[in-house]
């Protein structure tokens, strides 16, 4: 890997190491904010994710489906196929406007906190920085 790939990478992975930083501190005490916390939560999956396909050198589409880049990660990896995504595409960008809100239930919001650390662990395992 060519060392602007690599700083192109290390940007994604900060940028979702910030989501995971913003997960974390919102339910740090208590969950407060759980549609804030899931969209980060989607947001950090994204990101890593396009980070394991720059990693490959995999062109990355601009989307925000979780489940078209899990499908692009197992393309390469199997071990993304194990991955169950649930409705997290959902947090994104479909349910951040007025008539289209979701507030996600306590229990909801930490499924989708460890689905996002485990997609972390996963792509960091994968890929060599």
């Amino acid at each position: 890997m060519n060392s602007e790939t690599r700083d192109y990478l290390n940007h994604w992975i900060k940028k979702a190491e910030e989501d995971i930083a913003v997960i974390q501190k919102l339910t740090e005490f208590e969950i407060i904010a759980s549609s804030a916390v899931c969209f980060h939560c989607q947001q950090a999956v994204e990101k890593f994710l396009k980070a394991f396909l720059i990693a490959n050198n995999k062109e990355i589409a601009r989307t925000h489906n979780i489940e078209f880049l899990l499908a692009e990660c197992s393309d390469i990896d199997k071990d993304f196929e194990k991955i169950d995504p649930l409705n997290l595409t959902d947090f994104g960008v479909d349910i951040r406007y007025p008539g289209d809100f979701c507030y996600p239930s306590e229990q909801e919001v930490i499924i989708y906190s460890n689905l996002a650390l485990q997609i972390k662990n996963l792509v960091k395992s994968k890929i060599k920085l």
